[in-house]
């Protein structure tokens, strides 16, 4: 079982080739290029090194947010491509919960945040016990002085990793409690690797999608659309 997966709903890009359960290729960038620069070449070298085409791949994963709206569309958009040729089927997989999945040998609270400006973060929460990924809630945006209230509910757990490109934003909110930490560097941002190992569980239980259904989770409206809300409803008042 050949799965592809993308992750670029950041700043960083990474692509993954899994295959029962083994990490096969990994790359991972986070360079000040967009993702329509570099995320087909990278797509291509995984796919060359791996001397794989399109026709060895059984699934394709990505993150559908949430995250940066460009970047997720991207990424939809590049695995709608690839998937089309074959009809391959595809996993969407929530940003959040693929970055829980690095630390599925530890027993812990996996708070991952995303950067959404003004304060505020996109955040779940997930619980994680003998190699078990259990969902606190549901993905959602709120306020960092929010989290950090529901932070101190799971105080009494031996500990609770803050991880994801918003962990430097929200860590100093929490940084007093002697039981939560930021993840290490070489963990803490989304990967591909995550993605891939998040749609385990879906493809095993045939929850996959074609690829003309992957649609983008966007948790609030993109800027442009918020503007243009405020102007439609200033000119109907």
């Amino acid at each position: 079982m050949k799965i592809l997966s993308v992750e670029c709903s950041a700043t960083p890009a990474s692509v993954a080739i899994i295959d029962d359960r083994k990490v096969l290729y990994s790359s991972f960038t986070s360079i000040k290029m967009t993702h329509s620069e570099t995320l087909i070449p990278m797509i291509s070298d995984a796919l060359k090194v791996s001397k794989m085409s399109v026709d060895d791949i059984d699934y394709y994963a990505v993150s559908v947010g949430p995250g940066s709206f460009t970047g997720v569309r991207i990424g939809i958009s590049a695995i709608k491509g690839l998937a089309a040729k074959n009809d391959t089927p595809c996993v969407p997989v929530s940003t959040l919960f693929a970055m829980a999945m690095p630390f599925i040998n530890f027993d812990c609270i996996v708070c991952a945040v995303m950067d959404a400006r003004c304060n505020q973060v996109y955040n779940a929460l997930f619980k994680i016990e003998n190699n078990t990924v259990t969902r606190l809630c549901e993905d959602r945006a709120l306020l960092c002085d929010e989290l950090k209230s529901e932070i101190e509910r799971f105080l009494s757990c031996e500990k609770i990793i803050i991880v994801g490109d918003g962990a430097d934003i929200f860590y100093p909110f929490v940084e007093e409690y002697t039981n939560v930490v930021k993840a290490d560097e070489t963990v803490k941002f989304q990967n591909a690797v995550g993605v891939g190992f998040a749609s385990i569980t879906d493809i095993e239980k045939n929850n996959t999608v074609p690829p003309a259904s992957l649609l983008p989770v966007y948790l609030r409206l993109p800027q442009a659309e918020c503007e243009l809300k405020k102007k439609q409803n200033s000119q109907e008042s």
